[in-house]
This record gives C-alpha cells, structure tokens and sequence, in this order.
C-alpha cells in the first residue's frame, strides 16, 4: 500500500469516527447535557395526594419561584430537612414562594407519603411520582436533591443531600429571587 493510499484509509476513519460521534451526540443530547446552575430546569410530571389524583408538571409554576425537591419517605437524610423545608415555606410561602416535593416512593405507597406529610406537618405541595422518572428526568445521584427555580424556570441552585434550607443563606438567596419581576 502506498503512503497516499495509507492516508487516505487514515482519513476515511478519522471521518467515519467524526460523523459517528457528531451522530450519537444528537442521539443521546438529553443524556449528555448535564442539569447545573444556569441551565433550564426540564419539566417534569407527578401526581397530587388527592383522591383522585391529578397530574402537575413544571408548567404548573411558570412565573414562580419555585424550590424542587426530590425525596422519598424511607430517606433519613430527607427525614432531616424536611422540618427546615416547612420553616422556610411558612416564611416566604405568604411571599410567593412554592415548595414542591415530589416523592419517588414505589406506586402503591400513597398512604405512606400522606402519613409523612402528617407526621411532619408539612403544609407545601408534595407529590408523587411513582414511576420516579423525574430521577432521570433532572439526573439525580440520590435523594434527597433540591433545584431551586428563579421566575423564568432556570436552575439557581443544586443541593445534593439535606441542607438547612431556612439558613440565612438560603433565606437570602431566595428572598432575591422572589424580589425579582416576573419576565
């Protein structure tokens, strides 16, 4: 084989190799972009705790300030900051603040999602969705995760674990957030 030939086999791969990577780039888009502060929160959907239930997405909140957590009832971790979660709703909730916590708990566990929310005397919306999509949807390592959501629905903060969410600095960065005018 001569040197033009070796090259040119060279180049035929280097294409090949470009094209299929341009392709599985396309392909698998979702799974490449990384959810991060900045970035727009992607919809999600769940279930109210209502008899019947009724489904809410992210669209439900458009134009809100909006904390998202994902949890579940048999994480101690979630277990600790819920009570934080409900002293910062009852605070800046009268302010505009929505709490959304949508529970991964298994289908069938309703009674066992209501019972926390009892338990715990929360009084923010909290969801289910059974199937936990919204796990792959927002690509979470775990719960509990929290995405806090400026007015026009882009990412302002990721907590991964609990978090005091009624800290100064939480309180602070929300209060801005809720300062903010609705675009």
């Amino acid at each position: 084989m001569t040197a033009k030939q070796q090259w040119l086999v060279v180049l035929g791969i280097v294409a090949l190799l470009g094209g299929g990577a341009f392709a599985a780039s396309h392909v698998l888009e979702d799974e490449l972009t990384s959810i991060t502060m900045g970035s727009d929160a992607p919809g999600f959907a769940a279930a109210t705790l209502d008899t019947p239930p009724r489904m809410k997405s992210l669209s439900d909140y458009r134009g809100e300030v909006v904390v998202l957590n994902i949890w579940a009832t048999w994480c101690i971790p979630c277990r600790t900051e819920m009570p934080s979660m409900e002293k910062l709703f009852k605070e800046l909730g009268p302010k505009g603040l929505k709490m959304v916590a949508v529970s991964v708990d298994n289908a069938g566990e309703e009674q066992k999602i209501r019972d926390f929310v009892k338990e715990y005397g929360l009084t923010f919306e909290v969801l289910h969705d059974a199937a936990g999509s919204i796990q792959s949807i927002y690509r979470t390592t775990g719960v509990p995760e929290t995405f806090v959501l400026d007015r026009d629905g882009v990412i302002r903060k990721k907590w991964i674990g609990a978090d005091d969410w009624a800290s100064e600095g939480n309180r602070r960065l929300l209060e801005q957030l809720l300062a903010q005018p609705t675009s």
